[in-house]
């Protein structure tokens, strides 16, 4: 980014130098709403002064509870003026989750729209967005009364908290500072050659975080976050036409969406010349699917990255440099700069080639733990397994990888996604990924019923059973052939875009035990 060479500890820092040097650019715009950095600056320091005149004290989480809008944008900034952290929060969460994120969060707010009257926030201080933007306020007290708190905010002060599933039922917040957020977006721009010219089309939910690159290396850079309609992902064509009339350049979306542009062929009927940057994480990127991207935009950039909630968003990426073919997966790649991915063997030693093992992570971009919750912390961020020599923190993904004869990582399932079937250690990605090359096939998908011992491969398309049998004899050995298989019309996905396994297990595998 032009004229931006010094180093940040807060991101508002972003902010600011946008507004100076492209004060005019379109900072984030949805379908009602639009801002330029300048006004972003303005509405940021405004929103923060009258949240901090509310809430102060030490840092405090303050819910934001809005639909993904500009709105909601401004609302994370200036939540981070007023010297506290966002957690943003799903609108169409069930009540009784909501419940337990604020009685693990005790938030010190909760920022919305018209939700004075939710009884679920009853216990909370209840901003509103509007109300305080609305409300006057004096220059000068306000200048003062920011460089006071930005005076005493450092780099490893939260940013926001992010909710994750957790194994108990209990969610998870994960703790972001502003100091892994900043390496991550510069990062990400070094490495893409984003600038003031990009435009992020914004797919992924912004309680997700997929939506980390979008919104802070757009900012980083002068950049414009479009916020594409989530309806528009139901009709492939109309997205496309959409993407096109609002030039966006750059994306970075869940492999459900990519595949679904894919296998409906939109890209025959509608051309993205702008298109350059398509990057994917989140779950397994199909690789025939992929290929039709590439076939209709061969100049464009294609990358594949992976990592957790736990390190920011990335910690390993992988930038297509070769042809695959629809059959092979794609590699998860190497470490992004100022990361250390290591893998480890059930015996405790690093993997060589071809082995398998369990992901670590260290560096800048991990996280400092779980809000709230020391003993699920201390689970998952421990010391580094290949030391004790001193006190040496790393992220323990239980994801398992293996590494390829070009020193780049595979990724093979998580490590509670595999199974003992019939004396062998099973991997259903694997199954999956077979099942996701052929052709008459959309989406597919595996449980497994311990108590009858069936794999089940669930999946949706137009091929007959034993077609699919047929195809994958080729491709994987007779122990990990599917016991039973059944046809949807439609594959469930999660609010983030992602195949709802959890949905799948309770659909068809609950179902045949009860049976």
């Amino acid at each position: 980014m032009e004229s931006w060479n010094r180093p940040a500890r807060n991101v508002l820092e972003y902010i600011e130098h946008s507004a100076e040097v492209f004060p005019s650019n379109l900072a984030f715009r949805d379908d009602k709403t639009q801002v330029t950095y300048a006004e972003l600056l303005r509405q940021v320091k405004k929103l923060g002064y009258r949240i901090a005149e509310k809430v102060s004290g030490m840092p405090r989480p303050i819910v934001v509870f809005m639909e993904k809008s500009v709105e909601c944008l401004v609302s994370f900034f200036g939540i981070a003026a007023s010297g506290n952290f966002y957690v943003c929060m799903d609108t169409q969460m069930a009540p009784e989750r909501i419940r337990k994120i604020l009685d693990s969060l005790q938030p010190a707010a909760v920022l919305g729209r018209a939700i004075q009257n939710e009884e679920i926030f009853s216990d909370y201080a209840v901003l509103d967005y509007d109300e305080l933007l609305a409300a006057e306020t004096e220059e000068e007290r306000q200048k003062e009364c920011l460089q006071k708190i930005r005076k005493n905010m450092i780099d490893a002060d939260p940013v926001y908290i992010l909710y994750t599933s957790g194994s108990t039922g209990i969610p998870k917040g994960s703790v972001i500072s502003h100091r892994s957020v900043i390496d991550y977006a510069e990062w990400v721009s070094r490495t893409f050659q984003f600038d003031e010219t990009t435009v992020f089309g914004s797919q992924t939910p912004f309680y997700f975080s997929m939506s980390v690159l979008d919104i802070f290396t757009a900012i980083r850079n002068g950049a414009a976050l479009q916020i594409i309609p989530k309806k528009l992902f139901s009709f492939p064509v109309k997205l496309l036409e959409y993407m096109r009339e609002t030039r966006v350049n750059a994306i970075y979306w869940v492999p459900s969406a990519l595949s679904i542009v894919a296998d409906w062929r939109a890209l025959d009927y509608v051309e993205l010349p702008n298109l350059r940057t398509v990057l994917f994480a989140g779950e397994v990127m199909p690789t025939r699917q992929l290929n039709v991207w590439r076939s209709h935009l061969p100049k464009a950039r294609y990358a594949n990255l992976f990592g957790p909630t736990e390190i920011t968003d990335i910690g390993l990426y992988y930038i297509l440099d070769r042809e695959f073919s629809d059959e092979e997966p794609i590699p998860i790649g190497i470490p992004c700069e100022n990361i250390n991915a290591f893998a480890v063997t059930e015996e405790g030693k690093l993997i060589g080639e071809d082995e398998t093992g369990e992901l670590y992570f260290r560096g800048s971009f991990v996280g400092r733990g779980y809000y709230n919750s020391p003993e699920k912390t201390r689970e998952v961020f421990v010391q580094n397994p290949l030391h004790e020599s001193y006190p040496d923190p790393v992220y323990c993904t239980g994801d398992l990888v293996k590494l390829n004869e070009r020193g780049e990582y595979l990724y093979q399932g998580r490590k509670d996604f595999q199974i003992k079937h019939m004396g062998y250690r099973i991997e259903l990605g694997e199954i999956e990924h077979a099942a996701g090359s052929f052709q008459k096939l959309d989406r597919a998908a595996c449980i497994y019923r311990p108590e009858k011992e069936q794999i089940v491969l669930i999946y949706q398309g137009t091929a007959e059973k034993q077609e699919i049998l047929a195809y994958l004899k080729d491709l994987i050995p007779a122990y990990m052939m599917p016991e039973e298989m059944i046809s949807v019309t439609a594959m469930p996905l999660n609010a983030n875009g992602k195949i709802d396994r959890k949905l799948l297990q309770e659909q068809y595998g609950e179902k045949e035990r009860k049976g």
